[in-house]
C-alpha cells in the first residue's frame, strides 16, 4: 500500500472513531507502528490530525456519530435500564466501585443510589451524575478528554486505575463471544484492563445486541471475569456456553411493554 493510500485510510478511520492508538492504526492499514508514525507526521503537517501520546486524533469534525455517547445511549434503552437495576442489585452497601465509560455502565450508575461510597471512573457522564452529591466521593481519572465519547483516555488514565483498588469493577464492551470479550478502541482496552486488575470482583454488562459479536480488539478471556449481566433477549445457547465455563450470568427481567398513548 502506497503512503498516500495509507494516509487516506488513517484519516478516514480517525474521522470515524475520533481517536486511536498507534497499534490500532497500524492494524487498520496493515503496516508497522514506525510507518504509521511517519504517516501521522505527514498528516499533522497538513493539519488534518494531531499526534497524541501513543496515538492520534482527528482535528476535523468527525463524519460518523457511531461512537458518540449521546447517540449510543439511545440504543436498547429499556434493556439497559433493566441491566442497570440487575447489576446494581449485586453491589453491597458501602462498596467502592470502578465504572467504565460505556453507556450501559451509565445506566448502572443511575441505579446505584446511596449504595456506594466511592466512584472511580474515566466517564464524564458518570462523574457528572454524582458531582452534586454530598454522599459520594468521586475519583475522576486523568487523561485526554474526548467530549463526543464522554471519556478520558491515554497513559494518565491507565496510570490512575493501576494505582487504585475497588471492591467491584463494572465494565462493558462492544462484543462478547465464547472466547471472550471485545472492544472497539485499543486505548479504552488498555484502561479497562487496568480497571480489571484493580478490582476484587469484575462484572461486565452487555445488552443482547452485543452477544456473538467480535469487535476489533480482544479485551479479556473469562478467567478474568466473575459475572455477566444481560437482558432477557440474550441468546440462550451462548448464555449456556458461558455458564458452562463457570461464569455467573445474570439475566435481567424483560422490560415492561410500552403503554399505548404514553
Amino acid at each position: 500500500m502506497q503512503a498516500e493510500e495509507r494516509q487516506s485510510k488513517i484519516e478516514a478511520y480517525l474521522q470515524k472513531v475520533e481517536f486511536a492508538s498507534l497499534e490500532e492504526l497500524a492494524a487498520q492499514v496493515d503496516t508497522s507502528v514506525s510507518t504509521v508514525r511517519r504517516d501521522l507526521t505527514s498528516l499533522e503537517g497538513r493539519s488534518s490530525v494531531r499526534r497524541t501520546h501513543g496515538g492520534a486524533r482527528t482535528i476535523q469534525q468527525p463524519k460518523s456519530d457511531e461512537f458518540v455517547f449521546n447517540v449510543r445511549d439511545t440504543h436498547q434503552v429499556p434493556e439497559k435500564d433493566t441491566i442497570g437495576e440487575a447489576c446494581a442489585a449485586l453491589i453491597s452497601p458501602g462498596q467502592n466501585v470502578i465504572l467504565d465509560s460505556g453507556t450501559t455502565c451509565f445506566h448502572v450508575a443511575k441505579c446505584l443510589g446511596d449504595k456506594v461510597a466511592q466512584i472511580i471512573t474515566n466517564s464524564l457522564p458518570v462523574a457528572n451524575l454524582f458531582s452534586a452529591s454530598n454522599r459520594h466521593e468521586v475519583h475522576l481519572s486523568g487523561g485526554v478528554i474526548y467530549p463526543r465519547l464522554g471519556v478520558l483516555v491515554g497513559p494518565h488514565a491507565v496510570e490512575t486505575f493501576s494505582r487504585m483498588h475497588a471492591d467491584v469493577a463494572i465494565l462493558s464492551g462492544s462484543g462478547i463471544a465464547e472466547d471472550g470479550i471485545y472492544n472497539s478502541h485499543a486505548l479504552i482496552v488498555d484502561i479497562q484492563r487496568a480497571m480489571m486488575k484493580g478490582a476484587a470482583k469484575v462484572i461486565f454488562c452487555f445488552d443482547h445486541s452485543k452477544f456473538g459479536r467480535r469487535s476489533t480488539f480482544f479485551l479479556a478471556d473469562f478467567a478474568h471475569v466473575d459475572v455477566i449481566v444481560t437482558d432477557a433477549g440474550a441468546p440462550p445457547d451462548l448464555v449456556a456456553a458461558l455458564r458452562a465455563q463457570g461464569l455467573e450470568v445474570v439475566i435481567a427481567p424483560a422490560p415492561a411493554p410500552a403503554v399505548a398513548g404514553k
